[in-house]
């Protein structure tokens, strides 16, 4: 899906800051830049979440991390942008995987009236909601995780990070999972 290769490490190390799954002292962190309007990235994230499933069976619940961080192509997904800030939205009512998941779910209906659906869905406070998203409170928090991803080589999503090292292989259960057990030893 991607073959940049100009950047190989991560130079904004996972923190307490990130959305994550795990916790950072995993063996593996698996740091993915996403997009929730990008068919890509949807399809890394349902392999991602597979992939975690299958490891916590076969190794202790503490032996993968994932961090999400938003990397929108606002160029090419026009409601890129407007989706990462209805999660961090969400986030503030405690809800950012439960909101996280239904973006990625739903990504052909990104417009502003299904995500405020979504948002009814998910139990949030409306009005609060609504002000986060007309004053745009998150934007800053979004364009730091861009900007981690562009100093750390992204120009597209999906991209991952394995403790810290671009994965550039096949994005496939098998090789993925290879290259996070690999990672741990």
């Amino acid at each position: 899906m991607n073959d940049d290769r100009s950047h190989s490490s991560l130079l904004v190390p996972p923190s307490t800051q990130d959305w994550m799954q795990g916790v950072l002292s995993a063996k593996v962190v698996l740091v993915m830049y996403g997009d929730y309007q990008d068919p890509g990235s949807a399809d890394a994230y349902k392999l991602i979440k597979r992939i975690k499933q299958e490891l916590s069976v076969s190794f202790e619940e503490d032996y993968l991390c994932f961090v999400f961080r938003h990397f929108p192509q606002a160029q090419i997904h026009p409601h890129a942008q407007r989706a990462a800030e209805v999660a961090e939205a969400a986030a503030a009512q405690g809800q950012f995987w439960s909101m996280h998941d239904t973006l990625f779910v739903h990504q052909q209906k990104l417009e502003n009236g299904y995500l405020v659906e979504y948002a009814n869905d998910l139990g949030l406070d409306i009005p609060p909601f609504l002000k986060d998203l007309s004053k745009h409170v998150h934007i800053d928090r979004i364009n730091e995780d861009i900007e981690g991803g562009i100093r750390s080589g992204v120009t597209t999503a999906p991209a991952l990070f394995i403790n810290n090292i671009r994965y550039t292989g096949r994005w496939k259960t098998t090789e993925l999972t290879t290259a996070i057990v690999a990672a741990s030893h």
